[in-house]
């Protein structure tokens, strides 16, 4: 099935391959405390392969109107935004057209996203196969990849406030 948005370029859907999103929080530049970190990734397992993963995610990025590289995308300065963050029961689920994904959040990334009342989005084009959803991954695991220039310079990098359901 290919996916099209008359605002972007075609991608396949199906040649995403298993996507995951991790959550931890860390130490910022600004020196305001730890900031909350999302990052979502595609395996790289569609039948597509690898790099067909890559191209997919490149272009759900680019239909959202998403660029990669080392832009930073402020949501908060534009309401019509479409990515989202909702962070509730202990999830943060980010939502996009064409996607949603939740992950659990441990609660160092709570303390820090209730602080700062908004979170620090990575979506990156290149396939992490070792990471598989549900299984552990180390610190020394996620700082190499996540350190990785070529993690970095491949991603969309976007600065979501927090939204919670509300009563």
């Amino acid at each position: 099935m290919t996916s099209t948005l008359s605002s972007g370029p075609a991608f396949k859907a199906a040649d995403l391959g298993t996507l995951a999103v991790i959550a931890w929080s860390g130490e910022h530049a600004d020196g305001e405390g730890d900031i909350p970190f999302l990052l979502a990734y595609s395996m790289g397992d569609s039948p597509a392969g690898p790099e067909a993963a890559e191209a997919a995610v490149r272009g759900l990025l680019e239909t959202n109107g998403l660029t990669v590289g080392d832009t930073v995308h402020d949501a908060s300065s534009h309401p019509s935004f479409p990515v989202s963050l909702l962070v509730e029961a202990g999830q943060a689920v980010v939502t996009m057209p064409l996607l949603n994904a939740q992950c659990p959040v441990p609660p160092e990334w709570l303390e820090a996203a209730e602080a700062r009342k908004s979170a620090y989005f990575v979506f990156t084009t290149r396939v992490w196969p070792t990471a598989t959803p549900g299984s552990p991954v180390t610190e020394g695991e996620l700082k190499e990849f996540v350190g990785a220039e070529e993690t970095l310079t491949a991603a969309a990098h976007c600065l979501l406030p927090i939204r919670r359901v509300r009563a």
